[in-house]
Parts: C-alpha cells; structure tokens; sequence
C-alpha cells in the first residue's frame, strides 16, 4: 500500500490531515501529489510534507492509483471538468464531500469509475478521526480507501448509502457538538469565579478524559455516567437539571435536523 500513488484534487484541511497521516504512516511524500490553486498553499503543503504540488488537476491525476476528491460538493462538477479521461481506468476515486453519491460522482466522471465514499470528521486534524466508508468497488479498491482513511484514525463500512445521511448528522457534525458543550462548560466556569484559561483547560481535559473512557473501557455511555454519579451528590444535581430542560431531546431533535439537512443537500 506504501507504493501507491495517490493524487489529491484540492488541498484543504482535510486533505492536509490525510497527507500527514499517510507520512506518518510512513507512505513516501514523492508518492503523494496535490492539485491546489493556491500557490501560498502549494507552497507550504511542499514545504511542510515534501509532496508533490501542482496547479493542475489532470496532471495530478495522470498515472495516479488512488485519487482523492477533497474539495468541497459545490465545487466538485468543475473541479472533475476534462480529467476523467486522465484518470487509469484501475484507479480509485474516494470522494470526501458530503452529500454527493457515488452514482452522481460516478456521472460527474462520465463512466464507471471505481468510487469509494467517505464521510470524514475533522479531528482527522490530529489523528484522532473516524471514518465511514461505502462503495459498491470490489476488495482492491475498498482495501485502498481504508488504507488511506485509517492514516488518520478509525474507519468503518456501510451496507447501505442511504445510511450516509444518519453518519454525517452523527460523526461527521458531531465533534461540533462536544465543542459547544465544552464552550458553555467553560464559559459557566468563569461565571462561577474561575479564570478564563482554568477554565479552558479543565473542560478541555475533562472531554479529553471522557472521550477516552469511552473508547478504552470499552463501557456504554450509560454504565459510565452511571458510574461517576453519585445519589444526591453534584453530579446527580446537575444531570437532573439537564433532563429537566430537555437536553436528551434537543440532542435527539438536533441530529434528526441534521440527517434531514444532509438528505436534503444531496436531493
């Protein structure tokens, strides 16, 4: 996998966490192209991660095994404009923008490429990512975009595309949620006499904490808060509060909005 040749068309900060995850992993950076406009980016991606760099896409994609489309949906009809035919007709094509099927890519293509979706989140940023993945390509294919996404975290398979739109309310808007919550967090601590930078840190570390319980204990959510829940303690009191103004519900209200949005975007 190592060997690939794999071709970004566009640079953005999804694209940059998957380059640095690739090079952490070891993937060779003259393996590794991006078709950006901005000269300013180009630069600093070449000069950061020793890729290649170029202001063309069909010269990044040209003789390329995988190529990525990490531009955004609105973009992508432009962005694919006369390189289809440059595209090997074995390469992969994952596609990170939310909402475009893989029949929509796939006549954006003007063929029958070999295309795997991806629905990314961004603390991809700092490895710590999860990704879910569809595609009806066969195994080579499907082992490539895992390969590719499992650089920057984890990465897990849908049956069904349809199911895209629950994953991009879940997973991929998700990490905006933790960082509301931790906002309101920090700022009710300073209300209560804290310092602004106290503050910041202990509800930064707390959800780093909380995170990490989650993933390493391998316990449900409930059995863990549960656990720190103490009758007629603080915790208790603040929780009973919590489900007094509903919070559960606007949680449960707030992704369905999102799954509705995300069908709605890609109708």
């Amino acid at each position: 996998m190592q060997q690939l040749k794999i071709s970004f068309i566009g640079g953005g900060n999804m694209a940059e966490a998957l380059i640095a995850g690739l090079r952490r992993a070891g993937h060779e950076a003259d393996h590794i192209c991006v078709a950006e406009p901005g000269e300013e980016r180009r630069k600093q991606l070449a000069g950061q991660y020793g890729v290649r760099v170029t202001a063309e896409n069909r010269a990044a994609v040209t003789d390329a095994d995988m190529v990525v489309l990490a531009v955004k949906p609105q973009q992508m009809q432009v962005a694919l404009q006369g390189i289809s035919d440059a595209i090997d007709a074995n390469a992969t094509v994952v596609s990170i923008a939310a909402g475009l099927t893989v029949a929509k890519l796939a006549s954006m293509l003007g063929g029958q490429a070999h295309i795997v979706r991806v629905m990314p989140n961004t603390p991809a940023l700092v490895g710590a990512g999860v990704s879910v993945l569809y595609s009806t390509a066969d195994e080579q294919h499907r082992h490539r975009a895992e390969y590719l996404m499992m650089a920057c975290g984890s990465a897990y398979w849908l049956d069904q595309e349809q199911q895209m739109h629950a994953v991009t309310a879940l997973s991929g808007s998700g990490p905006a949620y933790f960082f509301l919550l931790t906002e309101v967090m920090e700022a009710s601590g300073v209300a209560l006499g804290l310092s602004r930078e106290l503050a910041r840190d202990l509800a930064s570390q707390t959800a780093l904490g909380a995170g990490r319980m989650l993933v390493e204990s391998g316990r449900p959510a409930d059995a863990l808060r549960q656990q720190v829940t103490s009758p007629g303690g603080t915790t208790q009191a603040a929780l009973d509060m919590m489900f007094r103004e509903g919070l559960p519900d606007t949680v449960r209200k707030a992704l369905t909005v999102a799954c509705r949005r995300s069908q709605e975007l890609a109708s």
